[in-house]
């Protein structure tokens, strides 16, 4: 079995600090792969990846990057929980940053979520460096679904034991971190909000992956990625699974991705 480095790093980036988690393989050839960026969710952060990116490390020789974002897990809490309808927009500006900063020159992005609307968005951007992108549930426009899906999570947030659960990976700043989300999702000013005006400025190859099931999304999202992006794209819809289809089938996401990195290096 290929030999894993594991490594934890505060980095500072301007006036805040991000938590990383470096998973570096023992093998000769990994410095000149390109190295798996993990862009979590909009509740996530590098623990609820569980062991996923080390598997995926496991299979693809590939040096990987966890980090949280502002405000999420380990990392500096927000500056404020109000956010305007571009944030995405800008946490792939601080992804680029970041990217440069650690002088990493080639990253495939696995995102999930609003990690893989942030991965959308920097290969868009940033096509110099993103060589390759995995999705997992990505919006690139707003649906009812979706708000229904945020709606009730809002009720259980205020119900049920959900503020405990997460407590457990944010800490003092779980509040924070639930509301960011749920009020900008739900607030009339992101009603219109849309990035497939992006789409057609991604030329690397890109992986969309959806639950068929997903509570948070329609396949409409899917399509309208594979349709307008201008790289090989290929779609991995997966019948019965929800919104986290890296948990929910891990062996089918493993493989695939897997697969998918091999045919980009």
């Amino acid at each position: 079995m290929l030999q894993i480095n594991t490594e934890e790093q505060a980095l500072q980036l301007e006036d805040y600090q991000l938590q990383l988690r470096w998973l570096r393989p023992q093998a000769a050839d990994a410095a000149q792969k390109p190295v798996i960026v993990f862009l979590h969710d909009s509740l996530g952060c590098i623990t609820l990846w569980r062991d996923f990116p080390e598997r995926l490390v496991q299979q693809t020789g590939c040096p990987a990057l966890v980090y949280d974002r502002r405000g999420y897990g380990a990392s500096s809490p927000f500056s404020s929980t109000q956010r305007n309808p571009d944030y995405l927009e800008r946490e792939a500006d601080v992804l680029e940053h970041l990217l440069e900063k650690l002088n990493i020159p080639e990253a495939i992005l696995f995102g999930h979520s609003d990690g893989g609307s942030i991965a959308l968005l920097a290969a868009a951007k940033y096509p110099q460096r993103i060589k390759g992108i995995i999705t997992e549930g990505a919006h690139v426009f707003v649906e009812e679904l979706t708000l229904a899906g945020i709606r009730a999570a809002v009720q259980a947030y205020q119900t049920t034991s959900l503020p405990e659960k997460l407590r457990k990976y944010h800490g003092a700043k779980t509040d924070a971190v639930f509301h960011a989300w749920a009020d900008i999702w739900l607030s009339d000013a992101f009603r219109d909000w849309n990035i497939e005006g992006f789409l057609s400025a991604i030329r690397c190859p890109a992986l969309v992956v959806q639950g068929e099931a997903d509570e948070y999304g329609t396949l409409a999202q899917v399509e309208a990625v594979v349709r307008q992006v201008q790289g090989q794209a290929q779609k991995l819809v997966i019948p019965g699974i929800g919104h986290t289809p890296h948990r929910e089938a891990q062996e089918l996401v493993l493989a695939e991705s897997s697969r998918f990195i091999q045919t980009i290096r």
